[in-house]
């Protein structure tokens, strides 16, 4: 079951040690780095919904209220409070954590569409609260707040979270969230306590998301309560990363939010029309792959031997007919 890890965190390893040298010789500048630390962030994000959405099968749309929770609470302990980074960061977690357990349990009586609409309603109960707390600016947002996160943090925290759902995924606890995403009646049956397993879900995944918020404010040094930053757009844009990736996938999670923020970075040379190409990309990537890119599996050297067998097989059968 390790081994199939093997290949990402290589390819991990490498892509690092190619960012380095790149950044060593003066080619990757700081606006690069934004760009690379963003997408990382982006991949906690997605990672953490996709526990909730894609392996637990419920429909959250309040990821971004999480993302807000630790982004303000964090920024104001360091700023305002003078915490060090590290224990505002992890309060920011536990905080987004708490908040989640608190709007998932009376959700869990909703499910499907119903249940979406209570997760968003209660994404913009937490902007539009932020929006009248003078203290972290209000409408005008929240500035000043110091510098610590680097690209290097952000990327290990990406790499960490990966990890970290995969093994709780492995265990007998991720077993029962998949088993409750099968058949919620059947794992009733079973003996499976439902309600304490989606509880955890929406607990680790909020965690993750809170501690997304506090990389990203501690880096940009800014943070508005609007809909594009902390709010339902924010929450649309990630759910629409783990849908491309591929719900189930956490292989596809990282190469949706890593190529998905890339994406209209390379088309800036085409600012008059990227607002076309990027829906018509991701239109044609629904059409031809509605499973997601992944569809629920995992980059290993099995799944790739098994698509080279499938490519084979199929070209034999071509050549015959």
């Amino acid at each position: 079951m390790r081994s199939r890890w093997i290949l990402p965190l290589g390819l991990s390893l490498v892509f690092y040690g190619i960012v380095y040298m790149l950044i060593q010789s003066g080619v990757l500048r700081q606006y690069h780095l934004q760009v690379l630390s963003l997408a990382a962030i982006h991949v906690m994000l997605v990672a953490s919904l996709n526990l909730i959405n894609g392996f637990t099968g419920q429909f959250s749309l309040g990821h971004a209220g999480f993302f807000a929770i630790g982004a303000y609470l964090s920024g104001y302990l360091t700023l305002v409070q003078g915490f060090p980074f590290a224990v505002a960061l992890l309060i920011g977690g536990m905080a987004a954590s708490i908040i989640g357990i608190a709007i998932g349990l009376p959700a869990f009586r909703l499910r499907g569409d119903y249940l979406a609409i209570s997760t968003l309603g209660f994404g913009e109960i937490i902007r539009v609260t932020i929006l009248n707390i003078r203290a972290v600016g209000g409408a005008r947002g929240f500035s000043g707040i110091p510098r610590h996160t680097t690209f290097e943090l952000t990327f290990i925290c990406a790499v960490l979270t990966v990890l970290l759902i995969r093994n709780f995924l492995d265990s007998d606890h991720g077993r029962a969230c998949l088993a409750i995403r099968d058949d919620e009646i059947a794992s009733k049956s079973l003996g499976i306590n439902t309600t304490f397993y989606k509880g955890a879900a929406f607990a680790i995944g909020s965690f993750f998301a809170g501690i997304a918020g506090g990389l990203f404010v501690h880096y940009m040094q800014y943070i508005a309560p609007t809909p594009g930053q902390i709010g339902f757009l924010k929450s649309i844009d990630i759910l629409i990363m783990a849908v491309l990736g591929g719900l189930g996938s956490l292989t596809g999670s990282v190469i949706a939010a890593v190529g998905l923020t890339l994406l209209p970075e390379f088309l800036r040379g085409f600012a008059e029309y990227r607002m076309v190409i990027y829906p018509i990309l991701l239109l044609l990537v629904m059409l031809f792959r509605p499973q997601g890119l992944m569809a629920g599996n995992e980059l290993s050297f099995a799944w790739l031997d098994r698509q080279y067998r499938k490519l084979k097989g199929g070209r034999a059968h071509a050549s015959q007919r």
